[in-house]
């Protein structure tokens, strides 16, 4: 799945059969609409059980969202980025584009 195709599939009410977990769980955090409720439980869930940087970045992404900056900063010192103060839909689209890229 490309790019495009990934951001088309954001209009749906479920994510597209087959994503890797990280890209369901950037699907969700999409969905969440910068709140804290069902869709952000399922995108945390995932990050919460990627080890990797990626999913560590994701996870930061999340508690940006989620307003806890002390627990996204840990998240993003676990996956070697800086601590984001980019535009949420922004850093979203940042991540978009490396995951949706694996």
């Amino acid at each position: 799945m490309n790019r495009d195709d990934f951001n088309r599939s954001l209009d749906a009410d479920t994510p597209p059969p087959g994503l890797a977990p990280l890209a369901e769980a950037l699907w969700y955090a999409a969905k969440c609409g910068g709140a804290v409720n069902a869709h952000w439980h399922i995108a945390h869930g995932i990050a919460e059980d990627d080890p990797s940087e990626m999913g560590s970045w994701l996870h930061a992404h999340l508690h940006r969202i989620e307003g806890d900056l002390g627990n996204a900063g840990y998240w993003y010192r676990r996956a070697g980025k800086p601590a984001s103060a980019a535009r949420l839909e922004d850093e979203w689209a940042e991540i978009a584009g490396a995951v949706v890229a694996l």
